[in-house]
């Protein structure tokens, strides 16, 4: 008589407690057990039949069908099998029209290629326009044409590459029928051109105009490329650092006002190198100081303006703080210092990225930026009344620069960032002078927001209770 343990005795008490069509398959034996173990897999779950070999419908079946079979198929195995069905054209005509300039009537036509509820199905009706088809052909030719006289700089000179830019941007005008108003003798008619015409440009096009650009100088082209914002995404961090090594500052600049994409490593070197800018890159920083100055003396000019008859109170208003902020961005700050207003006021830094950057910085830049924000710091608690002005951009006063100044709590956080990053060596560094000096300022702005938390919560209980009491002699009034 065989003998059980009594781990196989309970297994067998469970087995015969459930119903027949519940229990788990029978436990083996000891004699079975010196079975293989696929052996035992192939007696427990035998595979299905094959077909007898003279049917005719032995050679169209596929592989036999297994347990998971059943299942519905995952979406991935849908867009496989979808994409698996579609049959591969013999030449790779897609690749020749990278963006589809029109493509509102091109979906409108689009059908599925049957009723089948299958949702991945090919879609018929795929149809680029003719005019779209001759702009990508005339890019492409362009780019290629470029690229290749791009090789040998040496007999390609600045004056030839403006004849063939301004060609194809005229020859993009024609095919879809733009009118040109102004003259080719005009100074700068190829940046008139790209303002007007730029947006039909493929992306093939605008990195090889970058690189020429770059190469050949061609600084109006660029920086008119930059301002309506038609750099190529996968080559900025390419400008950025050509820009850096021809010192190129206003340009720079231009990049942080309008390249919404820079990177954290491309905003670390335009701050490194706006706190350390070489010689070289001052001389492209007047046209950098000639605006600011140019700005305050307009923000002056309306102030004056707004004590005129007819002015309303909020309009003098508004003019006296937009005048007070451009002036206190303005005076007593140097060049490259004005460059660091639209790099901490630039909607790409946040206090990720900033800590990434002010992590990077040498103990000299650091100390230029320490005495940056000391300089902030001070204006405020000597102006208090300097408050951001993001409407001033706009018409009447039109200072375009009020979107480029650091607000207060930009500076403190900014100042913040710098003492987590670098606190120790801040503190064990005796040149760091400046922090103690603005320990007193920092107290006093603290005792002064203090004072203004009090008063402005006195305020708004007085509002309340005048809002409260005008109810009530209203009521009265009615009785």
């Amino acid at each position: 008589m065989q003998k059980y343990s009594p781990a196989q005795i309970k297994y067998i008490q469970l087995s015969l407690s459930k119903p027949f069509s519940h229990r788990p398959p029978p436990l083996p034996t000891t004699a079975s057990l010196s079975e293989p173990f696929s052996h035992r897999i192939r007696r427990r779950y035998p595979p299905p039949p094959l077909p007898h070999p003279a049917s005719p419908r032995h050679h169209n079946l596929a592989a036999p069908t297994t347990l998971f079979s059943l299942q519905p198929m995952s979406l991935l195995e849908l867009i496989t099998k979808a994409s698996s069905s579609i049959q591969t054209l013999p030449t790779d005509d897609e690749s020749n029209y990278p963006i589809v300039l029109n493509p509102d009537p091109i979906f409108l036509k689009l059908k599925p290629e049957s009723d089948d509820p299958n949702p991945i199905k090919k879609l018929t009706g795929w149809e680029i326009s003719q005019t779209d088809q001759e702009l990508i052909k005339l890019g492409q030719k362009f780019s290629q044409t470029l690229s290749r006289k791009l090789k040998n700089p040496k007999t390609f000179g600045k004056v030839e590459f403006l004849q063939m830019f301004t060609a194809y941007l005229e020859n993009v005008g024609n095919k879809i029928g733009v009118s040109i108003s102004f003259d080719r003798t005009e100074k700068g008619y190829p940046c008139k051109l790209v303002g007007l015409l730029g947006i039909l440009m493929s992306g093939d096009v605008k990195p090889s105009i970058q690189e020429a650009c770059v190469a050949l100088e061609v600084w109006d082209v660029l920086e008119t490329m930059i301002i309506n914002k038609f750099v190529a995404h996968s080559l900025t961090s390419n400008l950025v650092s050509n820009l850096i090594e021809k010192r190129m500052s206003d340009l720079i600049v231009l990049c942080v006002k309008h390249l919404p994409d820079l990177q954290a490593y491309d905003l670390m070197c335009i701050l490194k190198y706006f706190l350390a800018t070489p010689i070289e890159g001052y001389k492209t920083l007047v046209a950098v100081r000639e605006y600011w100055t140019s700005q305050a003396m307009l923000a002056i000019e309306k102030a004056i303006e707004s004590k005129g008859v007819g002015v309303s109170s909020k309009e003098k208003r508004f003019a006296k703080e937009a005048a007070v902020l451009v002036m206190a961005a303005h005076d007593g700050f140097s060049v490259s210092e004005l460059c660091l207003h639209c790099f901490f006021a630039s909607p790409n830094v946040d206090e990720v990225v900033l800590s990434a950057c002010v992590g990077k910085l040498s103990g000299e830049e650091m100390k230029g930026l320490i005495e940056y924000l000391g300089k902030w710091l001070r204006k405020y608690e000597r102006f208090p009344q300097i408050v951001p002005c993001p409407k001033a951009s706009l018409p009447p006063l039109v200072l375009k620069v009020c979107d480029w100044i650091p607000s207060f709590d930009c500076v403190v956080k900014c100042l913040g960032v710098v003492l987590d990053v670098h606190f120790s060596s801040l503190v064990l560094n005796s040149e760091f002078r400046e922090l103690t000096e603005l320990q007193g300022v920092a107290a006093s702005l603290a005792n002064e927001a203090r004072l203004c938390g009090s008063l402005v919560n006195l305020t708004e209980r007085f509002r309340v209770e005048h809002k409260a009491n005008d109810r009530e002699s209203l009521a009265n009034f009615a009785i």
